[in-house]
């Protein structure tokens, strides 16, 4: 495989993008359309990701959502890991996902739908509205974590001590600004046919729920 980013190829997002500041803009301009669902809409649009892998891979997969006290929501799967590569200056680069537009969805004239009924959008979706935003993937080839503010990378892509097993986990807090509807509901975390979800609720979290697991 050719180790310059510019000539890997586009399949959901473009790898010589690593920060599009302008659509992130647009997005965090108009939380009417791509926020509609509040928390639910961006819970919904990380499993829709894990599904899809799990399709692709021809198994079931397995998610797990986390309510913390901090009023942020984590989204733990055991997919694969986002794709990391390292390039011709021997750096490793994550695919872009939450800094740049989907190229599948974003603009797609019929958009799949989420199962609350709005289009997917991507993965930038998410982070633009975010206050801040963790993406953790766990690979077989290595671990690494990076933070972001409104989409926009504010630490380097940091890497982890080997851990067992793979998967992505993105935790994210909503700006709370907009005003977004904080409700989960569980119905709508069944509507993925790959995935099993899990939702959780960390001990004194906000809404007041019990910590025990309340699988869905």
């Amino acid at each position: 495989m050719d180790d310059r980013p510019d000539r890997w190829k586009v399949t959901t997002h473009d790898w010589s993008i690593a920060v599009d500041r302008a659509h992130l803009a647009t997005i965090r301009a108009n939380p009417q359309t791509y926020l509609a669902g509040g928390v639910q809409h961006c819970v919904l649009e990380v499993l829709a990701y894990a599904d899809e892998e799990a399709a692709a891979i021809g198994r079931a997969g397995a998610a797990v959502i986390t309510r913390h006290r901090d009023g942020s929501v984590s989204v733990a799967d055991d997919g694969r890991g986002t794709d990391t590569r390292r390039d011709d200056r021997a750096r490793m680069i994550r695919k872009p996902v939450m800094a740049t537009e989907g190229v599948r969805f974003f603009d797609a004239a019929q958009p799949p739908l989420l199962p609350y009924g709005l289009p997917r959008r991507g993965m930038s979706t998410v982070a633009a509205p975010s206050r801040w935003l963790e993406h953790t993937n766990r690979r077989s080839a290595g671990s690494w974590t990076q933070r972001y503010h409104h989409g926009v990378p504010s630490s380097d892509l940091v890497e982890l001590p080997p851990e067992t097993g793979t998967g992505t986990t993105v935790r994210f807090l909503l700006d709370p600004r907009l005003g977004a509807p904080t409700v989960l509901d569980a119905e709508l975390l069944r509507g993925y046919a790959h995935l099993t979800v899990e939702l959780r609720d960390e001990p004194g979290a906000v809404d007041g729920r019990p910590a025990a697991a309340d699988p869905v």
